[in-house]
């Protein structure tokens, strides 16, 4: 079971608590390039240094500035292989799935599914509106793009995954010793750390009921597929397609994308159609796809904290990924 792998004796939550201090520093590390390289262009160029984020993502062009930006990530990403691995001794896999091994059909499946419907939802609404919507595609800069993006993108999902649904989710469980806590806190957490995003500061506080509502249906389909696979999917299509298809002036990425949103942001029921409609569309489709059962005992119930000294060599055993 998945929130059980990290039922280890040497466990304590004080270690999670330390382990994520070490994982925010390893990100802080990685930022350190993108602030060496804005100190180092604004010195040649004989500008003053940018006060304001707006001004900082304009120093490089949008391709530059989005591979300096995601290379905290693989700092991050590192650093919690580094404490998973040597400060909690537990494989990388533990904090992955409950399985033998990846699921790399879960991870493509919930892929497909959510690129086929972020780009069909794009195209709809270009088509519905195109007056919001100018054609940005320039060949060679896209191209770049998708190079960034594919390596990188994930990269930091993935990281983001790490964080929330694998390390902190299981550490919250050694906590509470049941599955409500690991839901709730993880899915607070993680739509309150988009709160610096530009969307909320262009659209209100009201948005974070969207990244909370997303951060449910993650902790939701990890607790419910007894392992990170579908979220790591969807994660890395969600953030994925759209750099690619369509950017703005008030996203958190911009990008040489194919489109560009020029519509005024505004907060309607677009903002809870997600949450309330599209996310219990997906649920439906991977239960009946991977036969689910027992919902409320998986989101709700209690951890058995017995783990024999057998069940933890065999843990052990299981092979790194």
């Amino acid at each position: 079971m998945f929130l059980e792998n990290g039922f280890y004796p040497q466990n304590k939550f004080w270690k999670y608590l330390v382990g994520s201090i070490i994982i925010f520093s390893a990100s802080l590390i990685g930022q350190i390039p993108f602030g060496i390289a804005v100190v180092a262009k604004t010195i040649m160029a004989g500008k003053p240094y940018p006060t304001t984020n707006e001004e900082v993502m304009t120093v490089f062009e949008p391709n530059m500035t989005l591979f300096l930006l995601l290379l905290s990530f693989v700092f991050g990403l590192f650093g919690i292989f580094l404490v998973v691995k040597y400060f909690h001794k537990q494989t990388f896999l533990s904090v992955t799935t409950s399985r033998s091994k990846v699921d790399w059909g879960r991870v493509l499946f919930a892929f497909f599914v959510w690129t086929l419907f972020t780009a069909g939802a794009t195209l709809l609404a270009y088509f519905d509106s195109p007056e919001n919507f100018t054609v940005n595609f320039k060949p060679i800069p896209f191209f770049i793009l998708a190079i960034i993006g594919i390596v990188m993108i994930p990269i930091q999902t993935s990281t983001e995954e790490y964080v929330f649904r694998g390390y902190l989710m299981q550490g919250f469980a050694v906590l509470a010793k049941n599955r409500w806590f690991p839901l709730v806190m993880t899915s607070l957490i993680f739509g309150m750390m988009h709160i610096a995003n530009p969307e909320v500061e262009k659209m209100g506080y009201i948005v974070l009921i969207y990244y909370i509502g997303t951060g449910f249906f993650l902790g939701i389909i990890t607790l419910m597929d007894e392992g990170m696979e579908l979220a790591l999917g969807f994660h890395a299509a969600n953030n994925l397609v759209t750099a690619l298809l369509v950017t703005s002036d008030w996203s958190a990425f911009q990008t040489h994308s194919i489109f560009k949103d020029n519509s005024t942001p505004s907060v309607g029921f677009e903002i809870l159609t997600p949450v309330l409609v599209i996310f219990p569309i997906l649920l439906f489709i991977f239960s009946k796809k991977y036969q689910w059962t027992d919902w409320k005992e998986k989101l709700t119930g209690k951890i058995d904290v017995t783990v024999k000294s057998n069940q933890i060599d065999e843990i052990n055993e299981q092979p790194n990924v």
